[in-house]
């Protein structure tokens, strides 16, 4: 089957001429989800029902602050029915709860209309996911925040998704032989905190099959390096969509 990604924005947390990272996987499946998450849906096109399954990396605001606007969505205008699981670190299902009392009480509840699933991402776990069958891998971010890596099966292509980490060799596991490979570089520099850099996707594109294509996203301002571009790297944009 056709494979298509959609950005709904490519960018860190404090990129200044970008908003944030998140994509869309045939407009069914759904990695992170930003504050922005909703508008750029509506800015697209797409219809938020069709979302079935949301992978959610870590807790950080720019990855997860955007889906009580998404519950708002369904409890109030688009009155969903269809089921929606949400897989995330432990604790994802209390997290997304709190955030959404806080944002909008009375809209997380029990008679919601569809089924709200949950399931927690274990090191190394496979598990299944709606029609998503996937493996979690622990990636180093920050300290005390546990942050996930995926590998995972959507539409019978095989999707990786790096979160947010430090050079590891999981992502190897993770990416390797895949359909492809959607993998955060927070900046150009040589090194900028608890991320990826140029050189570390140099390292990556060594060590992973030739056939898995690099997009790269979660990115500051400024030029994409050479080097990366004659390595072949993709570089996403805010609602730039790639169809493989």
């Amino acid at each position: 089957m056709a494979l298509e990604l959609t950005f709904i924005g490519s960018g860190n947390a404090f990129a200044p001429t970008r908003y944030w990272s998140s994509f869309l996987v045939n407009d069914r499946y759904l990695f992170d989800a930003p504050p922005t998450l909703l508008p750029h849906l509506n800015k697209l096109g797409k219809d938020p029902r069709e979302i079935e399954t949301i992978f959610i990396s870590h807790f950080h605001g720019d990855h997860f602050f955007g889906l009580p606007f998404l519950l708002l969505e369904f409890a109030e205008r688009l009155r969903r029915q269809q089921p929606l699981t949400v897989v995330g670190p432990p604790g994802i299902a209390k997290r997304l709860q709190a955030l959404t009392d806080l944002a909008f009480p009375n809209v997380f509840r029990k008679d919601r209309g569809y089924p709200l699933h949950f399931i927690e991402a274990k090191d190394g776990k496979s598990n299944t996911a709606g029609r998503v069958d996937f493996v979690s891998r622990v990636v180093p971010h920050v300290p005390g925040l546990e942050c996930f890596a995926f590998r995972a099966e959507c539409d019978g292509a095989t999707i990786a998704y790096s979160g947010d980490t430090l050079m590891c060799d999981q992502l190897v596991d993770v990416a390797d032989e895949s359909d492809v490979f959607v993998v955060e570089c927070s900046c150009w520099e040589e090194q900028c905190g608890p991320h990826l850099a140029p050189p570390d996707i140099l390292a990556l594109r060594q060590r992973i099959s030739a056939r898995t294509p690099f997009i790269l996203t979660h990115i500051g301002p400024g030029e994409t390096p050479q080097a990366l571009l004659d390595a072949g790297v993709l570089v996403a944009d805010d609602l730039k969509v790639f169809r493989l």
